[in-house]
């Protein structure tokens, strides 16, 4: 540790990024700590709803946000947080490669993991032929067949970039209809490489040293080259159990209208939070980044 910074803001998606250039506004001694650098917003293979951009890539998009955090000068170390724990009036945050950082106030904007669907042999085949980012791994499987697991935005907008890519696409979705997004559910539907199977779920991956095929419900085998999870996502807790903080039942963070948690200097923004109606968006991410912010900028000038 070489100094006890203002704040330490720990992820580096949407909401930690926006809130680390509004605390560089605020001329608040701050860094950020995260594994990825723009989280699991650089997954997404096209994003057409951010204000500035008609259509961008994830991955370019939080490349802007990371340049513009950078030109203003902050801290942004690449590692996975492990521990924070509360010492006297300020918080010590630990990584899993063994460096401690303190300050006098955490903003946790850790997001969320992708769900898995827990089935025999899941593990098994990640990275041979499993995999739960079609932007990362699509290009792998050019004039392949593939499957997509999900009926939502994240699995409808995976379909059709791989659509682009693979000769075939089977849509695997529980329920009758596609939901999200109307527009990206009726580009999917008229979609002539894609099929989609209404009504099913997988029971069985098939295989020896890759994935060869996936048996469904109904008991129909269909054999494919690569198979894409795309069921949403679950918060990043872990690093909670000691503080103490408020979730609701399903491990989201509860935050009041600042956005801060019931443990006093600890805020929360981004996917990871109750706020925003649980409109999960990369810019809804950017508000509350900001919000908080603002907020902690009040909290230390009224401590100083």
């Amino acid at each position: 540790m070489d100094k006890l910074y203002d704040l330490i803001i720990i992820g580096n998606g949407p909401a930690g990024y926006t809130a680390s250039i509004y605390a560089s506004r605020y001329k608040l001694n701050h860094l950020i700590i995260g594994k990825v650098p723009g989280g699991l917003a650089t997954e997404a293979h096209s994003v057409c709803n951010f204000p500035t951009e008609s259509r961008i890539s994830g991955i370019d998009l939080m490349h802007k946000f990371q340049q513009n955090v950078q030109g203003l000068g902050t801290k942004e170390v690449i590692d996975e947080v492990l521990d924070i724990e509360k010492v006297n009036s300020h918080f010590r945050v630990s990584t899993r490669n063994k460096s401690v950082f303190e300050a006098k106030t955490v903003l946790l904007a850790i997001g969320t993991e992708r769900r898995k669907l827990n089935i025999p042999d899941e593990e098994k085949y990640i990275g041979k032929g499993l995999t739960y980012c079609a932007t990362c791994d699509g290009p792998l499987y050019k004039d392949k067949t593939v499957a997509v697991i999900g009926g939502s935005d994240a699995a409808n907008t995976s379909s059709l970039y791989l659509a682009q890519i693979a000769k075939k696409v089977y849509q695997i979705y529980r329920k009758e209809k596609l939901r999200g997004d109307p527009s990206w559910a009726d580009q999917v539907m008229k979609n002539e490489k894609i099929e989609v199977i209404f009504n099913a779920t997988i029971k069985e991956i098939v295989g020896n040293d890759r994935l060869k095929s996936i048996i469904l419900n109904n008991d129909k085998k269909i054999e494919i080259d690569g198979l894409f999870i795309e069921i949403g996502s679950v918060p990043s807790t872990a690093i909670l159990n000691n503080l103490g903080i408020n979730v609701n039942e399903h491990r989201y963070i509860i935050v009041d209208q600042s956005q801060k948690t019931n443990v006093e200097g600890i805020w929360a923004a981004g996917d990871i939070t109750t706020a925003s109606n649980g409109f999960r968006q990369i810019i809804t991410a950017c508000s509350e980044g900001a919000i908080a912010a603002n907020s902690i900028f009040s909290y230390i000038l009224e401590k100083r």
